[in-house]
């Protein structure tokens, strides 16, 4: 790309927190490729933590309309937001309000009690859809400098970010839901191995892991025990639950199984910055993983 392209960003509740390390990774790598991002003013939760409880299909459609409309005040640029959970709340609640006559007018009705309203005109995409069709995965390749040789990496896409709409023309058409390559090839242009690895779309446990990780830890365990068979140095994700989980159940893994798995696990913006060269911390934010990895860190420059 040889100019920036401007779109609005959601940033997304994880990004206060849990997901902090995506959040500003993305923004420091997605100039560098050509994507400036420009927050939505005031946005609010899309629903994926609060949404579902009770209401019915409205209150979450109502958020997502808030957002949007918020957007909308930036003018038709294209909306992106990193966060898988965030996406398909996002783009799945844009096409239902796009689709249906009365759902867009009882939205607005909602809307109106704070003097706002959206005509449902925008397009919400996913991060690594605007990487692989709007920037190319060569042009990524392009700007690494700093490749990251000897790292071997377990691409685990986890289920939301592909599903449902990847393999729709709303969703981009950049990969399909059920044998994503979009990750391995982030990991190949930066330089790194990426290793085979067959639980790339399985589920974590999503939010059932959170408040029930007992339920959840096998699905976590052939996850991370996949990574290891594979020799895996780190396993990396392009969403912020499935990061969260896989990383911070580890422990508890090993305590029920009997194992003794540590494997870091990152996004992939994280890995990118890394190889583009930038700063492990102000633009990688690598010391924000809770399991670190030395092997990464090593390889980051410091400004």
């Amino acid at each position: 790309m040889t100019e920036k392209k401007t779109m609005t960003y959601y940033p997304g509740c994880s990004s206060q927190g849990s997901g902090k390390h995506l959040d500003e990774s993305l923004r420091a790598v997605m100039p560098e490729v050509g994507i400036a991002m420009e927050d939505i003013e005031d946005w609010n939760c899309c629903g994926a933590s609060i949404g579902h409880i009770g209401g019915g299909q409205l209150p979450n459609l109502a958020l997502t309309g808030r957002n949007l409309a918020q957007a909308r005040k930036r003018g038709t640029q294209d909306v992106i937001t990193g966060c898988a959970a965030c996406y398909l709340n996002t783009h799945g609640g844009n096409e239902k309000i796009k689709a249906d006559v009365k759902k867009k007018a009882e939205v607005n009705e909602a809307l109106a009690a704070d003097g706002m309203s959206y005509d449902g005109d925008l397009k919400v995409r996913h991060a690594c859809e605007v990487l692989v069709n709007d920037v190319g995965v060569e042009a990524i390749e392009k700007r690494v400098t700093n490749p990251l040789k000897g790292l071997k990496v377990a691409g685990y896409v986890g289920c939301q970010t592909v599903r449902p709409f990847a393999g729709t023309e709303a969703g981009g058409d950049y990969d399909s839901y059920d044998d994503p390559t979009f990750l391995d090839e982030f990991t190949t242009a930066c330089g790194a191995e990426a290793v085979p690895f067959k639980h790339k779309t399985s589920c974590c446990g999503g939010s059932v892991a959170v408040m029930s990780p007992e339920r959840t830890l096998h699905l976590m365990k052939a996850i991370v025990e996949e990574a290891a068979q594979q020799g895996a140095d780190v396993i990396s994700t392009p969403c912020p639950l499935c990061q969260t989980n896989v990383e911070m159940y580890q422990p508890l893994i090993n305590e029920k199984f009997g194992t003794d798995y540590h494997i870091p696990v990152v996004f992939y913006s994280q890995l990118m910055a890394v190889a583009f060269g930038m700063d492990g911390e102000k633009d990688a934010a690598l010391q924000r993983n809770t399991i670190r990895s030395e092997k990464l860190e090593g390889m980051a420059k410091k400004k």
